[in-house]
């Protein structure tokens, strides 16, 4: 007899592919996905299985190549970098006119309500624009206005939705959090791109964030083409990057005498910082979403958690599907066999 799970999908941008993953691996071992809450693109994979359309979207997002991404980049100047009109469209495509509660199982997205400042639970109306407001990244997509309130990213207040789902009738509660810091041996499988097209997405990220404003560069560096200045934000994290506390534990004491220490005393470790604003306020809203997530996982531990390290690629890097659906799929399949393992 298969198990019922209630599934929990966290925020996390591009990352939330890997949920794709998970759930075809859940499938495939024959658990039953009873009820779904989800933020930002948990929100957006849960509402799309929810509604059946999974392999449609699956198929859509795994075609798509840097051109393709760039032409649904819908530049806008005011509150977002994105206004979100073409991506949000195609899904509106996939799924159709649904609503929440006329799909087969219980859903719910989570969004911020900026006006009101207080977390908002979507699980009635419109799935679409429930799932738009969810994943109104700050700083990267337009909000959604609903009457007086602006709807943000869920994430903001609580990027792994674990609550909505607590009192539900299931066998399991799995959680699916992209914001790990302690995944290190896993790594995202290389699928090789057409070297121009890259160069053009690199381009037009570049100039979105020059739209924001640069940091910490010095006047003459303005004039750098785009397409360099992206390189930097573009650099995938390397696979040895270390966390703050770990480069603390490999400096030597002579060496790190001096240094700047934290409130809790711990010494603070400087680097260049983010190239521009955009990146700045993302890797803002990370930090604070990685320790949410935490906050959230040791109030309600789900019986089962799905850790995906965030370090395996930046929030928009949204033509990185085929990489992050495997590696959601490898991860689910090594966590599940650890739990079925251990309740044998």
């Amino acid at each position: 007899m298969s198990k019922q799970v209630a599934l929990v999908l966290g925020s996390g941008g591009a990352r939330g592919y890997a949920h794709i993953g998970v759930i075809e691996e859940l499938e495939r071992r024959g658990y039953e996905i009873a009820c779904i809450a989800g933020c930002s693109m948990g929100s957006v994979i849960g509402g799309i299985y929810a509604a059946g359309k999974l392999r449609e979207y699956r198929d859509w997002v795994e075609s798509l190549d840097y051109l393709d991404v760039l032409r649904l980049l819908d530049v806008s100047f005011r509150l977002g970098a994105i206004r979100g009109e073409r991506v949000f469209g195609k899904i509106h495509e996939i799924i159709g006119n649904i609503d929440i509660q006329d799909l087969p199982i219980p859903y719910t997205a989570v969004a911020t309500d900026l006006t009101n400042q207080q977390e908002i639970w979507f699980q009635e109306g419109d799935l679409h624009q429930a799932m738009r407001a969810s994943a109104a990244i700050p700083s990267l997509f337009t909000p959604v206005m609903q009457g007086n309130r602006m709807l943000v990213d869920g994430g903001l207040l609580n990027p792994l939705p674990i609550v909505p789902v607590v009192s539900s009738h299931t066998d399991l509660i799995i959680a699916v959090n992209l914001n790990a810091t302690n995944q290190k041996h896993y790594q995202l499988p290389v699928i090789e791109r057409p070297a121009a097209l890259k160069g053009r997405f690199d381009s037009l990220i570049g100039s979105l964030s020059g739209k924001l404003g640069f940091l910490r560069r010095p006047p003459s560096e303005l004039d750098t083409p785009p397409e360099l200045r992206a390189e930097a934000l573009l650099q995938p994290v390397p696979d040895s990057a270390e966390t703050p506390i770990e480069m603390e534990a490999r400096l030597p004491a002579a060496a790190s005498k001096g240094s700047p220490r934290s409130a809790s005393g711990s010494r603070v470790i400087e680097s260049s910082g983010p190239a521009s604003l955009l990146e700045l306020v993302n890797q803002s809203f990370e930090v604070m979403q990685t320790s949410l997530a935490q906050y959230k996982i040791a109030g309600y531990p789900p019986d089962v958690l799905i850790n995906v390290p965030k370090r395996v690629c930046r929030f928009f890097e949204f033509y990185k599907a085929p990489e992050l659906i495997a590696l959601g799929r490898q991860i689910a399949s090594d966590t599940l066999d650890r739990y079925e393992e251990e309740n044998a």
